[in-house]
């Protein structure tokens, strides 16, 4: 007489119940994860034992994002994808108390249900990713939207490291003056200055724009050149980025207090 486990509970390596509801043989069984709702098919027995089953709704990236059920895979040839690791990345920024503690500016950061599910960020990612030729690219989510803490589709956009760098405020070098200020101690005047990129180096320099007698004058100059010299990156890749982005960097406005 064959043995029926049907009924039999174990408890897998996330701590979830598992409960067998369909039995034949050790080579073929399913198991039910009542948390979710959700079976588990055509499983063998000696991973429910030793817990090595899992369910896609259980909540392991960061303790609160899910790998869901879809097309997307998370790995392939034995490495994780591009598109998880910019997930994965997303959340940590938004839910990781240890790293928001070591990079401040991501505090309050959050993101909407939907995109706890991988497999819904990952159909965003395959509609809006693109690259521009020789840059790396990443996820932006403060550049359409001004001092926007969401990730989602409606705020989010990918822009190569280049097009993000012209948005880093660097706070924390900056001291007590206005992005694109310092005092010259020598002459006892305000300093403007830019960082841009050169392209025959490929690093960043300070761009050297003249002292000033007061920091409203300075970062007035400052102000003028950003924004034009962010004006002058979006035409060189005009034909690589959305519409959108160009539209935002265009319009965008340097204020004394980013």
């Amino acid at each position: 007489m064959r043995l029926n486990r049907v009924g039999e509970v174990n408890y897998n390596s996330f701590g979830s119940e598992m409960i067998i509801v369909k039995y034949d043989g050790c080579m073929n069984i399913n198991v039910f994860f009542p948390e979710y709702n959700w079976t588990a098919k055509n499983r063998i027995h000696k991973d429910f034992k030793v817990g090595k089953i899992s369910c896609p709704y259980e909540r392991r990236t960061w303790n609160i994002g899910f790998i869901g059920e879809g097309k997307y895979e998370v790995s392939k040839d034995g490495n994780t994808t591009r598109c998880y690791d910019v997930w994965q990345n997303m959340i940590q920024r938004c839910y990781d108390k240890k790293f928001q503690e070591k990079y401040p500016t991501y505090k309050n950061c959050n993101m909407p249900d939907e995109w706890l599910n991988f497999q819904n960020f990952a159909e965003w990612y395959e509609k809006n990713y693109y690259e521009i030729p020789g840059e790396i690219m990443c996820l932006d989510k403060d550049i359409l939207i001004k001092r926007n803490k969401t990730y989602s589709p409606e705020t989010c956009v990918f822009v190569s490291n280049r097009i993000n760098n012209l948005f880093v405020k660097n706070d924390g070098n900056r001291g007590k003056y206005p992005i694109g200020v310092n005092l010259y101690k020598r002459t006892n005047k305000y300093r403007a200055y830019c960082n841009i990129y050169d392209k025959k180096t490929k690093r960043y320099k300070n761009k050297h724009l003249g002292y000033f007698s007061s920091v409203e004058e300075a970062f007035k100059v400052y102000k003028e050149f950003k924004e034009e010299y962010i004006k002058q990156v979006a035409n060189e890749v005009k034909e690589y980025i959305p519409k959108k982005l160009y539209d935002a960097m265009y319009k965008y406005e340097v204020e004394i207090n980013d």
